[in-house]
């Protein structure tokens, strides 16, 4: 029995082999990490909602820390007022192909959730950017749902005409 095992729940299906030990595809380099106020997995809130809603109620942020060689790619972020954030779930089983979510009725199929449960754990969340320090390599944020130390993989702005779902603002006025 793996480590991993002890995270399959009854009724889940494993694939024949870990993810993290094949060594085919591209490499993966993390920038930095993230410092959040969620030290155990239990205390990791499971989506971004709800950290938003947890983290404003006790007055607390969280700050993505930039690598000394990347930071430069931080000019000019300061001009956006959201982000995307994409994380390295390090801590996710990365086996387990058809999960049983708590909160779902019956099984699932990996790629129908964002449990980070998965071949490969990348997380994304969109976050609103209070402030930087370029040159410490400092990003603060308002709110993200991943345990302290969580290895940063990317961070996009986020552009409404570009990341909304084509007619979502129509049909949510009319809906």
């Amino acid at each position: 029995m793996s480590s991993r095992d002890d995270q399959v729940r009854e009724g889940e299906i494993t694939l024949p082999f870990d993810p993290a030990e094949r060594t085919n595809g591209p490499r993966c380099v993390f920038i930095g990490h993230v410092d959040s106020p969620w030290k155990t997995r239990a205390d990791c809130p499971r989506n971004i909602t709800i950290a938003r809603d947890r983290m404003r109620e006790n007055d607390l942020t969280a700050t993505l820390h930039i690598e000394e060689p990347y930071r430069p790619g931080l000019h000019t972020l300061e001009q956006y007022e959201h982000l995307i954030v994409l994380y390295w779930m390090h801590e996710a089983a990365r086996h387990i192909i058809i999960q049983r979510p708590r909160h779902m009725p019956g099984p699932r199929g990996v790629f129908s959730l964002r449990s980070p449960a998965r071949p490969n754990p990348i997380a994304m969340s969109t976050v609103r950017l209070l402030n930087i320090n370029e040159a410490a390599g400092i990003v603060r944020i308002d709110a993200i749902d991943c345990l302290n130390g969580t290895p940063l993989i990317d961070i996009r702005p986020w552009h409404p005409n570009v990341d909304m779902p084509p007619g979502w603002c129509e049909e949510r006025e009319h809906g």
